[in-house]
């Protein structure tokens, strides 16, 4: 008696055994998420998915949206220039030092992680601008140079605590906070505050503006073409692939409600300086990491990594080197953020690590 054990190599399908696989029944139907139908339904198909969700209590970014509104009818109410040009030009630019922070968390965020450090990286980052450039009088483009890198090397020792020696991410950034901010006082000597020159680079991050009503309108049509160009470039892939996309009326309408809201603020910001570089900065900020998660294998491998930390290894991505990556991102924009934090104030001092005051 013997015993057949000729196998079939690994990764190679056996035609013998594709014959004898039962065939598929008359009636089976391929089944289908119906939320990804969503798109292909239009505006009815977004209708009937609202109401499911409200129906399951999944109120979404409503809540936001109407304190945001009650928000500002009280302040309206209390100081009828709330909702001027002026101070809504100023609200955008003070926005933009914890909007970049913030991007650099999001990285961190996807991985189910968190970085508690990143107020106290932001106050090392003008502190080392401002004890460089104004105290040992380097240029400041070099200063500003040594300030991101040391954030991003901060990053760094960040994720190897984490990746390597596998530390809670909140362990390490909560000593990260504390070490930081008093690596930041030691920098910054026994006054506490080195003062910027308001008219230097770091300086006019928060104070120059594009005055030609060019530059904002000119933006807000770039926004809005690049805008629609990719939504409809996107569908006709989706299209192309069979995958179920976003009809041509509904990208029409979303690119019309882009357009009313970039323009509006342009014509805002016209009225006061006209379009403020913290703003542009940050929006390309905004375009760039947008692009990195969804277009890059890098991305994917964030998305990957915060689904499941043992199948993206099984996928064979590099665990270790992506955490650490990511970390370091979060310790430069945390750095970025804080060169803005700094110009606004036009100093280095506590003040710059707004997180942790």
């Amino acid at each position: 008696m013997s015993t057949d054990k000729t196998s079939t190599p690994l990764g190679k399908a056996d035609p013998a055994a594709a014959d004898d696989a039962p065939a598929p029944a008359p009636a089976a139907v391929t089944a289908v998420d119906p939320r990804l139908l969503v798109r292909e339904q239009g505006f009815a198909g977004y209708l009937s998915e609202f109401k499911r969700k409200m129906r399951a209590g999944d109120l979404g970014s409503i809540p936001v949206v109407i304190g945001l509104i009650v928000i500002w009818a009280i302040f309206q109410g209390l100081n009828s220039n709330f909702l001027s040009a002026g101070n809504l030009s100023n609200i955008a630019v003070s926005m933009v030092a914890t909007g970049m922070m913030a991007v650099g968390i999001i990285f961190v965020l996807l991985l189910g992680e968190i970085d508690l450090s990143v107020g106290s990286v932001s106050g090392v980052s003008g502190a080392i601008v401002a004890v460089l450039s104004v105290t040992n009088g380097i240029n400041e483009w070099l200063a500003i140079v040594a300030a991101i890198v040391g954030g991003a090397l901060i990053g760094v020792i960040h994720g190897f605590f984490f990746a390597r020696i596998g530390a809670p991410a909140f362990a390490v950034t909560l000593s990260g906070l504390l070490f930081w901010q008093g690596f930041m006082l030691q920098l910054l000597g026994s006054n506490g505050t080195i003062n910027l020159d308001s008219d230097g680079l770091v300086g006019q991050l928060t104070t120059y503006y594009f005055s030609d009503v060019a530059a904002a309108y000119g933006l807000a049509v770039v926004a809005v073409a690049a805008f629609f160009l990719s939504s409809f470039t996107d569908s006709r892939r989706r299209e192309a692939a069979g995958v179920p996309s976003r009809p041509l009326s509904e990208i029409v309408l979303r690119t019309a409600l882009l357009a009313v809201l970039a323009f509006a603020a342009a014509a805002t910001f016209n009225q006061y300086k006209g379009l403020p570089l913290a703003v542009l900065l940050f929006l390309l900020v905004l375009v760039a990491s947008d692009f990195v998660l969804r277009r890059t294998a890098y991305g994917r491998k964030v998305f990957a990594l915060g689904g499941s930390v043992e199948a993206s290894r099984r996928a064979g991505i590099n665990v270790t080197a992506v955490r650490i990556s990511v970390f370091a991102i979060a310790g430069t924009f945390a750095a970025v953020g804080g060169l803005f934090w700094a110009s606004k104030i036009a100093a280095a001092n506590q003040s710059a690590a707004p997180a942790t005051c």
